[in-house]
């Protein structure tokens, strides 16, 4: 089962980096090494809308506001929809640590810390990340 959840996740990775856009990840890709990595959480039941919310909101300031975040998207199991995989795409190492200091994802982490029952961080090579820009 943990081999298949794996595979799954590997897809999903791929399927979201070529199926949604990120502006300028080649040439980016091209002068500095980008960060990415997948999350993989799973959230208390009773608090999964509450979750949700939070994390909307901080992803949509982070990629706002932080130019070293190239890409944020979160997605659930439709089987099981308290297992969320975020996949994060940043600049580079510099940027990811940038992240990590900044007010919206501290509030976001202070925000969901009761809601978070795992969270499995895990660091992946990108193959290709190829996407249409935004028109």
């Amino acid at each position: 089962m943990e081999i298949k959840r794996v595979g799954f996740s590997i897809l999903l990775f791929l399927c979201i980096v070529m199926l949604t856009t990120i502006p300028n990840i080649h040439a980016s890709a091209q002068t500095k090494k980008p960060m990415v990595r997948m999350a993989k959480i799973v959230i208390d039941p009773n608090q999964l809308e509450a979750y949700k919310a939070a994390l909307k909101k901080g992803i949509e300031t982070a990629v706002r506001v932080e130019p070293g975040v190239l890409t944020l998207f979160a997605v659930y199991e439709k089987d099981h929809p308290t297992h969320v995989t975020v996949l994060e795409v940043y600049a580079d190492e510099a940027a990811y640590q940038a992240h990590l200091q900044t007010p919206h994802f501290k509030k976001y982490k202070d925000t969901t810390k009761d809601m978070v029952k795992s969270l499995e961080l895990i660091d992946v090579a990108p193959i290709g990340l190829e996407t249409k820009a935004k028109s």
